[in-house]
This record gives structure tokens, sequence and C-alpha cells, in this order.
């Protein structure tokens, strides 16, 4: 039996269907001669094999912090085990959440679980200073997590309390300095006023919030032929940067680059195209997020404790990169592409989880 899978028909069953999973609006569907699957449903059987884990933007040396882990499924997954640096390891309780103090040994914090691992920065104990007024981007997603940063939050996710317009929000982590957020599944597209509560402080704020999704494939997939979908983002009039990544492109694949940058068109119709190509039938999926500013300070720092971790060959160049976004702040586009140059040849370590913490940084 041949490896490729028989051609599409012009009929081709198509289902798309919407998850959320760290943040980000994921897609999934079947191209096949049968009916489609529910790929999503399927992928549901497991907790463990694969997790995100979620820390808050910046911690503070020394002070309690709150972590969060999502399962394969999207769902916030208990028992699981999470190594914190060296010398710390923390399991998730049934609310998919663990405590712990950052730690007072460094300028970052790693966090693994179950072959993953993310990095957050650590802020000096600045405990004794007043609170500070949150930032919150101006536009985000009502379905995907996003941060609020400041002073002034408690490390305890359950003592800070969140609302977008009068609906209370799931702070998923937490530190004094930045809390984690994911909006409450009622929240509606559009301007959302926004509470903040914590033990001796309150705030208010406003945001915008959008919802992305894409339309079916038009004209439908066939193998070898191009198709377009169109992203759409409900909520918001302004030109958005948004972020669609392919992640299966053995079946679809995205003409432009499977990791691309998008700018919605604005207006009242606000949506984006994404040309594509079907090349075999079979799963597909696909998800898309809205970029913030780039933080460029925070890439500098990543990539300064990187430095120190490169083998010899990738020293100088890492050390160069952080030393050019501390003089040149606008080269965030050219040390971003170095940075996933450096990425597409080393293995997975400390080096490069902080590799790929700059280069978010400065999507």
């Amino acid at each position: 039996m041949p490896s490729r899978l028989r051609p599409f028909r012009q009929n081709a069953a198509i289902r798309m269907q919407k998850a959320t999973i760290l943040g980000l609006a994921l897609f999934v569907g079947c191209l096949a001669l049968i009916p489609a699957i529910n790929t999503a449903a399927q992928s549901t059987s497991s907790t463990t094999w694969a997790v995100s884990i979620i820390l808050p933007a910046r911690l503070v040396s020394g002070q309690p912090a709150t972590l969060a882990v999502l399962g394969v499924d999207g769902r916030l997954a208990p028992g699981i085990t999470v190594q914190l640096g060296n010398d710390q390891r923390v399991k998730t309780d049934k609310t998919g959440r663990a405590s712990f103090t950052a730690s007072t040994g460094g300028s970052v914090l790693i966090a693994t679980a179950a072959g993953n691992s993310v990095a957050a920065l650590v802020d000096p104990d600045v405990s004794s200073a007043a609170a500070q007024v949150p930032i919150i981007a101006p536009v985000v997603s009502q379905s995907d997590q996003f941060p609020i940063c400041g002073r002034g939050f408690s490390g305890d996710a359950d003592a800070n309390h969140v609302t977008l317009n009068d609906d209370r929000a799931f702070v998923l982590a937490a530190s004094p300095e930045c809390l984690a957020v994911l909006p409450s599944p009622r929240a509606i597209p559009g301007p959302a006023n926004i509470s903040i509560e914590t033990p001796g402080a309150q705030w208010n704020a406003a945001t915008t919030l959008v919802s992305l999704h894409f339309d079916p494939p038009l004209p439908p997939l066939t193998p070898d032929k191009r198709s377009r979908l169109v992203l759409h983002a409900q909520g918001s009039d302004q030109a958005l940067r948004v972020l669609v990544e392919n992640n299966t492109p053995g079946v679809l694949r995205f003409l432009r680059g499977d990791r691309q940058e998008l700018l919605t068109s604005g207006g009242a119709q606000n949506s984006a195209d994404v040309a594509v190509q079907a090349i075999v039938t079979g799963d597909f999926s696909f998800h898309a997020r809205i970029l913030a500013a780039p933080d460029v300070d925070a890439a500098r720092r990543y990539l300064a404790v990187a430095a120190s971790l490169a083998s010899k060959d990738l020293q100088r160049q890492t050390r160069n990169l952080a030393e050019r976004l501390a003089h040149h702040p606008r080269d965030t586009q050219k040390v971003g592409r170095e940075i996933d140059e450096i990425m597409s040849t080393t293995m997975a370590g400390d080096y490069r989880t902080l590799l790929g913490s700059a280069a978010s940084a400065l999507e």
C-alpha cells in the first residue's frame, strides 16, 4: 500500500473545531473521504505525556508564586510534578496549580515537566515598594490567557480577584508582580472594563476582548491545489498583529511559511487571509494568537543568561544579541530571526528554553 493516502474529492468532508490550549486559539479539522473525525475529542485521553506550564511573566526573588499546568487536552492538569530550577520540585493540586517560592539565586527560573520547559524572569525583592498600577495589553484574546503586570499582587493565585465586565476571570498563575488571567467563558468580544482586587489594593483598567476564528478553506481543499483560510478578528476594528502556526505541515502547507505573522485589515470586517495547499488526506490543525508589543528588556535579560549557558562557539554570538538589543532596541525583527536560526540547530535544554523565551518576548 503506498504511503501517500488517496487524493481528496472535491466534496471532501471538512469539520472545524476550536479549542483553547496555553493562550492559543487552536483549530482542528479533518480532511478525508469519510465523515470527519473529531480529533480534539480523541486527544483528551492523556494529560501527562504533553503538558504546558504557565508561569507568571515575572517572579520576585524569595517571594511566593503560583504556577499552572495544562494537559494535552487544554485542561488544568492535577498531579503533575514540576521541577523548578535545580533545587525545588512541586506537584499540581486538584485545581491544576501549585504554589512555590521563587528562587533567590538567579535572574531567571526554568520550570520543567513531562519533557516541556518554560522560563520566567526573577526580579529583586521590592516588597517594601508601593503598589504599582497594572499594565494590560490594549487588545487581548477572548479565549486565551493574558498577563497583567504591575506590583502589589498576591503570589497566591486565589487571593487575586479579576473581573472583566463583571464576569469573574480565572487567575491561572500569580506572583507579586504579574498575573496570568483567563477570561470567563461568558466573556463577549468588545470593550472590557477590568477590576483587579488583591489584599490591600484595588485597580480598574480597560482593554478590548477579541475573538479569533477561521472560515473553512475556500475553495474546498484538494491535493496540490491552492486554497485560502480567512481569519476573522471579532471585537475590534483595529488592525491587529496575529501569529498563525501550522501544526500539521505534512497534511496542510501554508504557502508563505508554516509560521507567519499576519496583519488584519481593520474595520468592520476585520480579517486576514492565509494561503494554503493540501498535501494528503488526514487530520490537520493550526493555531493563532494575538501578538503584544515586543518586550525588548525581557528578551535582553533572557539572552544575557543564555550566553552564560551557551557552548563556546555560541557564547559570543548570544552575548552580542543581548548587547544589540541594549543599544539598538528597534532591531527586534533582525535579532528575532537570528535567534530562530540558532534554535533551528540547538538541542532541547536550558539554553534553548531561554532562547525561546527571548524570541517570544520579541514577537
